[in-house]
């Protein structure tokens, strides 16, 4: 475990935040403690949180084969909403995990375990960013709201699975994927099957990323006593990551078949390019990925963001097809 216990730097920016970003940048100072807090520094979390819900919204459409004005909206409020509740997520997880982050060399420099932040403040904040992500729940259908407040559940879990499991990359990706249902029901009014193999897509592809990201922590949590797949997988880890890639794609296209059931061979061939070419992506990172170099890890995570666009983008031309 690093012994690094000096303090954070004057400025408070957090260790791992993506260099130059607008909150370090460019926020009010006063702001900034509490967007640190939300991760606002560090956006490849809202990405993650958000493609899914716009996975979702656009196989729902590519099923439907309609699309309408409030579908504007429903995009638009995932987006507010995944950056809302990212922040809120976070501020959960570090609430509970204060004294951990405390241990833990890349953790250290946090709102909470710096002081930057006081405990009731991150309880404050963490109340404003649930309620204005309330505000934009309650625009949609009715369906929509009842996933949306069932979507706590794993998020009030999450902080918590890492004492108690060596997966808590399952329970982050019950959360994180969540909006691939909401936003199909926001859309649809009902579930649908589609929208189901999307979700198990979506949590087979946070056990890739979410293990490679755990590598970089494993010293650390053996010895405060946590646990991640990183860990339990050890040497192992490539063999599982090629497991999940593989799941993630099988799942993705599965979802793409029920969804252009009704649609023409071209929507078919089309959708099915997605889960195809992010599968390549996901190799991609297999090959590079190397469980001792941090900067390595960081960036496969990091490069994510891209693997989830590559499907929306292939269903977003199928759906106009």
């Amino acid at each position: 475990m690093s012994q690094n216990t000096s303090t954070p730097e004057p400025t408070g920016q957090v260790a791992d935040a993506v260099s130059g970003n607008w909150v370090d940048t460019r926020a009010p100072e006063w702001t900034r403690p509490y967007l640190r807090l939300s991760r606002a520094d560090r956006p490849i979390g809202t990405w993650l949180l958000l493609l899914p819900c716009w996975w979702g919204l656009v196989l729902a459409m590519l099923a439907s084969g309609r699309a309408t004005w409030f579908d504007l909206w429903i995009a638009v409020g995932c987006a507010i909403g995944a950056f809302l509740m990212r922040g809120a997520g976070c501020t959960w997880n570090d609430l509970a995990d204060r004294d951990i982050d405390a241990q833990v060399a890349r953790t250290q420099s946090r709102p909470l375990p710096s002081g930057a932040v006081s405990t009731k403040g991150a309880f404050v904040w963490l109340g404003l960013q649930c309620a204005v992500s309330l505000g934009i729940l309650l625009t949609f259908n009715w369906m929509a709201i009842g996933l949306g407040v069932l979507s706590l559940i794993p998020v009030a879990i999450y902080p918590f699975a890492k004492r108690f499991t060596w997966w808590p990359q399952v329970f982050l990706g019950l959360a994180f994927n969540w909006g691939a249902l909401l936003a199909w029901s926001a859309h649809s009014g009902s579930l649908g099957w589609p929208a189901v193999a999307l979700y198990l897509a979506g949590i087979a592809w946070t056990l890739f990323y979410d293990t490679i990201y755990a590598h970089q922590d494993t010293e650390d949590d053996a010895l405060i006593g946590v646990k991640s797949t990183a860990q339990l997988f050890g040497e192992r880890t490539p063999s599982w990551l090629r497991f999940f890639l593989m799941t993630t794609v099988t799942l993705f296209g599965v979802a793409a078949l029920m969804a252009t059931a009704e649609r023409s061979v071209l929507s078919l061939v089309i959708a099915l390019g997605g889960p195809w070419a992010m599968g390549w992506h996901l190799a991609w990172q297999l090959r590079c990925f190397d469980a001792d170099d941090s900067p390595i890890l960081l960036k496969l995570f990091r490069s994510n963001r891209d693997a989830g666009l590559i499907p929306l983008l292939f269903f977003a031309i199928a759906s106009f097809v």
